[in-house]
């Protein structure tokens, strides 16, 4: 029999998380900290208290960042028994995972932290990039849960996974920011921005930012897939942790502006690539 989960966390990521689960044939259950309309969670059992809830095998947090896992776990503890394994998939400070890996290991349950990258159709596709950390024991434990969902490294001990997320959303947030000036460029010139898009397709300045978050901005589209408030809080992240380690990043800082402008505009629900918007404003 397949293990059991626990989806704690039914957001964007967590709702396909829990459908491609079941779909493998993993015994999942799902859970909220608020209710949800019922279409929105159709076809995933529901727990209906973190008692519950922690009778599964592995409880995998999809919360946003360190302060939810930090109120979910306070309330999770208590109930998991001996053997068990916390599977953070989130984003979180590297230091609180390690504190919670040390403080779990010490009752006997397991911690694994394995953020990803990819958003939700990496999710559906099953083309996620996981970088986990964590004991090899624990690990080992659910990868085939992970191997499930996408791609999986083993990084390193317990905070490893935590700490290349963060480098993650340097590479990807900075990317956007690249792609949505050099289309601005592109479009204030008067050029059709599909053959641009289609006349750099493999070459060097080709991605997968310019295939996916490229084709919203040529539409003009910013419906959300991954959020504007959620890259500026992990590079907020970026930053904090590259200030503790004295090392400068100045475009980070730059990008972090530009997300914060979008939500001083209320625009931090809609999808990264609307920092095009701002590109396309007057100076």
């Amino acid at each position: 029999m397949k293990t059991s989960v626990c989806v704690l966390g039914l957001g964007l990521m967590g709702r396909p998380m829990a459908r491609v689960l079941l779909a493998a044939g993993f015994r999942v259950q799902g859970w909220n900290r608020s209710p949800l309309p019922p279409e929105q969670t159709a076809g995933i059992p529901l727990c209906g208290s973190l008692e519950e809830a922690a009778h599964a095998d592995v409880s995998l947090l999809m919360l946003a960042d360190s302060a939810p896992v930090r109120l979910v776990l306070a309330r999770l503890e208590e109930h998991l028994r001996p053997g068990a394994v916390v599977l953070d998939m989130g984003s979180s400070d590297p230091s609180d995972s390690r504190a919670r890996a040390a403080r779990l290991a010490a009752r006997g349950v397991g911690w694994v932290d394995a953020p990803v990258s990819g958003g939700p159709e990496g999710v559906r596709s099953r083309d996620l990039a996981i970088m986990a950390g964590g004991t090899e024991r624990d690990f080992l434990r659910v990868r085939p849960i992970l191997r499930t969902l996408g791609t999986v490294v083993h990084v390193g001990e317990p905070g490893a996974g935590h700490t290349v997320k963060i480098i993650n959303p340097t590479i990807v947030g900075l990317t956007i920011e690249a792609v949505a000036e050099a289309l601005a460029l592109a479009e204030t010139s008067g050029l059709d921005l599909r053959l641009v898009k289609e006349a750099l397709a493999g070459g060097s300045a080709d991605s997968r930012i310019l295939q996916v978050h490229g084709v919203r901005m040529i539409e003009h589209d910013y419906a959300p897939g991954a959020k504007v408030a959620t890259m500026l809080k992990d590079l907020r992240m970026a930053a904090e942790l590259a200030s503790r380690l004295g090392v400068d990043l100045p475009h980070v800082s730059s990008t972090v502006q530009l997300y914060e402008t979008l939500v001083s505009q209320g625009e931090g629900d809609l999808d990264c690539s609307a920092l095009h918007k701002l590109r396309l404003l007057p100076a």
